[in-house]
């Protein structure tokens, strides 16, 4: 069993990590947040230890390990931005990170992180979920085995956001990457890590709730369109009274793959538990991408 602290515990995404270290049977002993209303812990972690600061949880991991029980892994749910700050923080106190997307915003951060995993013998995972989806590996297993050497692809992600969003940190470019960073790196990533490399990055359409562009990679062409507006849903979705819509054709065939997201965390977990895992070097095509976007 494990220990595990966890930052950013009151984001929607926290539940995943919480579930997933319940799931692996292992233990989450410290939970931190500046909002402290965390209902939710009482039905994963009643006894773990909460905290509002960065402050009581450097506090929480010196005594855990002055008892010899020190925390093995920090798990990363804080906004983007924070994502540097809050990795330097775990491998300055001795533990390993997992760390949802973005790792980091700028690729530049990516360096720093790999000298301070030299420096402290920890290491730094990032969550991919879709590279362990199974209709993601079937699809690279065939094209792997395709006689084509070229593809076309129309990717549309389109989740609508509330007025909400754009006071939040999410709307904030400078804090979250953008919705490039915010709703495509998932996409972003899958896509390079099956059809290659970039070698052309164009956009075609840039503004606050959306954006769109064409990407050579180098077994494909992408056209892709991300947004948050709920007018760019389509008929079928918004009668159906969906605000998600998402879809990937390749070379005009639709790849479903809706279904499944749901233990994708908790198989994160138990590939970096049993020594496997995504690290930097994995993040970086997708980072940089993003970034450039």
């Amino acid at each position: 069993m494990k220990r595990f602290a966890l930052i950013g515990a009151a984001g929607f995404v926290a539940e995943r990590h919480i579930r997933a270290i319940k799931e692996t049977r292992n233990e989450l002993v410290c939970a931190m947040d500046t909002f402290d209303v965390m209902g939710r812990m009482d039905s994963y972690f009643p006894e773990a230890e909460f905290v509002t600061s960065e402050k009581e949880l450097v506090q929480f991991l010196q005594l855990a390990k002055e008892r010899a029980e020190p925390v093995d892994y920090i798990s990363i749910c804080s906004p983007n931005f924070l994502h540097i700050k809050h990795i330097d923080l775990a491998l300055k106190n001795g533990c390993n990170v997992i760390c949802e997307k973005p790792l980091v915003i700028h690729s530049a951060d990516l360096d720093k992180i790999k000298e301070w995993e030299a420096d402290s013998g920890k290491k730094v995972y990032t969550v991919l979920q879709l590279r362990y989806h199974p209709t993601i590996l079937r699809l690279k297993e065939e094209i792997e085995q395709s006689d084509k050497d070229f593809f076309d692809i129309d990717l549309k992600y389109i989740t609508s956001r509330g007025k909400w969003y754009f006071k939040s940190w999410k709307g904030d470019v400078s804090k979250s990457g953008g919705i490039a960073t915010n709703i495509g790196i998932h996409f972003f990533d899958m896509l390079t890590w099956i059809f290659g490399d970039v070698q052309q990055n164009k956009i075609m359409h840039s503004e606050d709730t959306k954006t769109s562009g064409e990407l050579i990679l180098k077994k494909a062409r992408v056209n892709w369109f991300l947004s948050l507006d709920y007018n760019d849903l389509p008929e079928a979705a918004t009668h159906a009274g969906k605000r998600t819509y998402r879809s990937i054709k390749i070379d005009g065939n639709e790849i479903e793959f809706s279904d499944g997201f749901t233990d994708l965390h908790t198989e994160t977990y138990w590939q970096i538990l049993a020594g496997n895992g995504f690290g930097v070097e994995d993040a970086k095509g997708s980072i940089d991408l993003t970034e450039n976007i």
